[in-house]
């Protein structure tokens, strides 16, 4: 064991040598709050985020979803003072999911002019008409058996289901929607839904694909919250294995030939690896949604005190911001939004 004094006279010694010759030091860039920023490569402004909101039937209906802490679903005229609140945040779109009043099995309410999105559109077109509002295209909450598609025999019927996409797209389009967002994952939707508004005079209506959308166990809380869950089976067979790299890059490519405008990853932060694939591989925007159980992780861990929970969320938006996604869509945009109109953060 050294004694006392060894270490004093190594301390000595250390403690009289100059500086390091060191041409260059990192740190010299992270000495302060203003220089860190100066120097940032990354930057989330509120301008990044989409706002998705759960559009439900009736007036005054607020359901707080469990899952999902500061989630709900909401009545038109609760959702347009919502999507207010995040405007003036400084977030630029909402997403609108719908509940429907009764459900089939061909999830005919989806398309039906008088749905909850359909009037939540055209409510937030009059109230917020610079708002950019963006609809889902599906059918899980729509039908009886909580698939996307068509069922046949068992089995989802994709051609058919595409029909009904389209016909849900228009209807969309109809009542004043900025963009549609297609999240069936069926083959060849995309071009059935451009071909379906070119051909009723919606030339102008964009679409943000979910063009690579993994089977993910991270969508539970969200199934809770637009009552989506699956009836029997699961939908491996139309939603990507996680394990794939390759077949990311292939849906996008598909998406991308058949007219989509922007183009999205599903869930975020497990695939910041297909972000940055796609960003690198294609000139579009590039969306990724931070899903249900990516917000409910760090909703319950910060309730239970072991993460902080605006650093936390700050911190998982920058990443996937710095993977490559253009957009973000996240339940945090508006809390986000308004922490980021702060000076010094972001």
């Amino acid at each position: 064991m050294r004694s006392l004094a060894a270490f004093l006279e190594t301390y000595n010694k250390v403690s009289k040598r100059g500086p390091m010759e060191l041409v260059y030091r990192p740190r010299r860039l992270r000495r302060t709050e203003t220089i860190r920023r100066m120097v940032r490569e990354t930057v989330l402004t509120p301008a990044d985020f989409i706002f998705p909101m759960f559009a439900a039937p009736g007036k005054g209906l607020r359901q707080e979803v469990a899952a999902m802490p500061g989630v709900a679903r909401l009545s038109v005229d609760l959702l347009v003072e919502e999507a207010r609140s995040a405007w003036d945040a400084g977030v630029p779109a909402v997403l609108l999911f719908g509940l429907p009043q009764k459900k089939d099995d061909t999830g005919s309410e989806a398309a039906w002019p008088k749905g909850a999105v359909q009037q939540a559109v055209r409510a937030l077109k009059k109230a917020l008409p610079e708002m950019a509002v963006i609809t889902d295209v599906c059918l899980c909450g729509y039908t009886s058996h909580g698939h996307c598609g068509i069922v046949h025999r068992g089995e989802i019927d994709n051609d058919a289901t595409l029909e009904v996409l389209a016909q849900v797209a228009v209807s969309h389009a109809e009542a004043g929607a900025d963009l549609v967002a297609p999240s069936d994952m069926m083959d060849g939707r995309v071009g059935a839904i451009r071909e379906a508004l070119d051909d009723r005079g919606f030339e102008m209506v964009g679409i943000l694909s979910y063009a690579v959308k993994y089977a993910s166990a991270f969508y539970g809380p969200f199934r809770e919250a637009a009552e989506s869950a699956p009836q029997y089976g699961d939908r491996r067979g139309y939603q990507m294995d996680p394990a794939n790299t390759r077949e990311a890059m292939r849906e996008a490519t598909l998406d991308v030939e058949e007219g989509a405008d922007l183009i999205m990853v599903k869930p975020a932060l497990p695939y910041l690896d297909i972000i940055a694939e796609l960003a690198g591989e294609f000139d579009l925007p590039i969306a990724a949604y931070q899903v249900s159980g990516e917000y409910s992780m760090i909703k319950a861990a910060a309730a239970q005190g072991w993460l902080d929970e605006t650093a936390v969320m700050l911190e998982s938006l920058l990443a996937i911001k710095r993977a490559g996604a253009d957009l973000i869509l996240t339940y945090f945009a508006k809390d986000a939004a308004k922490l980021l109109k702060k000076p010094g953060t972001g």
